[in-house]
């Protein structure tokens, strides 16, 4: 053929097998041009999570948000993205232990479940990381909607919850902890910094870009509030217990009484972790259902210690309901007789162990001189064979539930501050009652 219509490529040469001739192989050629006909329908199976998680997302009363979209149809503007896509994308990668925005929009371009759920629509991790932490009020009210809907239809009872506290880590590192005094010099500092700014603007306004210059500006401005923000917080918070080596110097009284502040997340507080060590943390808090593993109640704190949450849980639980649980069960970090005499009078029975600090300390399950009626009848209740096997569905509720929102990534936060946290841990409560709930109404349904 004098003009082929391809340019084959030249014969190689070979050579009998017996010889020991050059393999032949099926190289990657990654130049080659295909044709695909795929549609994103066809790119999940038909149990996917994904599928359940927007089944259920597509019933949501999303009203309240479709009326806050300014662009209309007839008007000015770029089409918003459905806020029902957002929502599906956080709840699959709160089950797919994603908590980045940034991880977030990589796999909406690169993986087919999140593909999937876009359709076609183009996220950015900004849009993605304010709709995470700016609609805390409305994912607390569907968590109350979902979990009423369960107790209606009689699949939870909530009678006997059992609650557990979690500390994660904070997205702030423990060098970020400054005094008083320090903090004042970082404000300084950062206030002499905008003035600088602001001169420079004025002096020579073609010194740098008006792009350049509203970042410097910008990230000026937010190290003083952070710093501004510590300031505040110094009288809230107290110093955390460090463990003393015996090497190391003792610090004086007045270096222990004196309180610090982070500058990178002001509302964060130095906590003792799982492994024993202390690190900025938040605590979680989820009072679950022991029957079927439905978290019911959600709080975040930076107290440190779980003494007096089992009163505001309760009272949350009252208000979301509108009736308390009749048992309640929780470890010995949250005994504390003040906050249980409150809670019994209520009309819930607690179980939990009573504390033994020392070993000639009297035994704990008899009544001690200074307790009251009430306290005096949880240490008996506790002490007897009953109470200690409905005790023992504590660990297999609360710390269960811990243990899969750590499997879901809910180990470090990289959102700061105490009302973003509590979005995240909202998030993660949402999924997880999604999921059991659908799981309850299988059985329910095959039973």
């Amino acid at each position: 053929m004098n003009n082929p219509l391809f340019n084959l490529p030249e014969p190689e040469e070979t050579q009998p097998e017996e010889s020991g001739g050059k393999p032949r192989v099926k190289r990657a050629n990654r130049g080659q041009m295909e044709w695909r006909a795929v549609d994103l329908e066809s790119t999940l199976p038909a149990e996917h999570p994904a599928r359940l998680i927007w089944d259920f997302v597509v019933q949501l009363e999303l009203s309240s948000w479709y009326a806050q979209i300014r662009a209309v149809e007839g008007g000015a503007g770029r089409d918003a993205i459905d806020p029902a896509i957002l929502v599906a994308l956080w709840l699959y990668a709160t089950l797919d232990g994603v908590g980045s925005a940034r991880g977030l929009e990589l796999l909406c371009r690169e993986h087919d479940a999140y593909r999937w759920i876009c359709g076609g629509v183009s996220v950015n991790y900004h849009t993605l990381a304010d709709f995470r932490v700016g609609h805390a009020d409305w994912l607390d009210e569907l968590l109350t909607k979902s979990v009423a809907a369960l107790l209606a239809d009689g699949l939870v009872s909530m009678q006997r919850v059992a609650q557990d506290g979690k500390h994660v880590r904070a997205s702030a590192g423990s060098s970020s902890f400054r005094r008083q005094a320090t903090l004042q010099q970082h404000l300084q500092e950062a206030q002499e910094q905008v003035a600088a700014l602001r001169q420079e603007l004025e002096s020579n306004p073609q010194a740098t870009s008006k792009r350049e210059h509203a970042a410097r500006q910008r990230a000026t401005r937010e190290r003083q509030e952070r710093v501004e923000k510590a300031l505040q917080r110094l009288n809230e918070i107290e110093e955390p217990k460090q463990p003393q080596h015996k090497q190391s110097k003792p610090l004086t009284s007045k270096r222990k009484r004196e309180p610090r502040a982070s500058i990178t997340d002001a509302e964060a507080r130095v906590m003792k972790m799982a492994d024993g060590g202390y690190r900025p943390a938040y605590d979680v808090q989820f009072s679950t259902d022991t029957e079927t593993q439905v978290i019911v109640g959600v709080a975040v704190n930076n107290q440190g210690n779980d003494k007096g949450q089992l009163g505001h849980m309760q009272e949350q639980l009252e208000v979301r309901y509108g009736f308390r649980p009749k048992e309640a069960l929780v470890d010995g970090g949250y005994v504390q007789y003040t906050d249980f005499e409150q809670v019994s009078q209520q009309g819930t029975v607690i179980y939990a162990p009573p504390s033994q600090y020392r070993s000639n300390q009297p035994d704990p399950f008899q009544p001690q001189p200074k307790d009251t009626p009430c306290i005096a009848a949880w240490r008996q209740r506790m002490a007897t064979e009953v109470a200690k096997q409905i005790y023992k569905q504590r660990a297999a509720t609360a710390e269960c539930v811990n243990a899969i929102a750590s499997n879901r990534g809910m180990t470090a936060f990289v959102v700061r501050s105490l009302a973003k946290v509590k979005a995240v841990a909202l998030w993660f409560a949402l999924l997880h009652t999604l999921l059991r709930g659908r799981a309850l109404r299988l059985a329910a349904a095959q039973a």
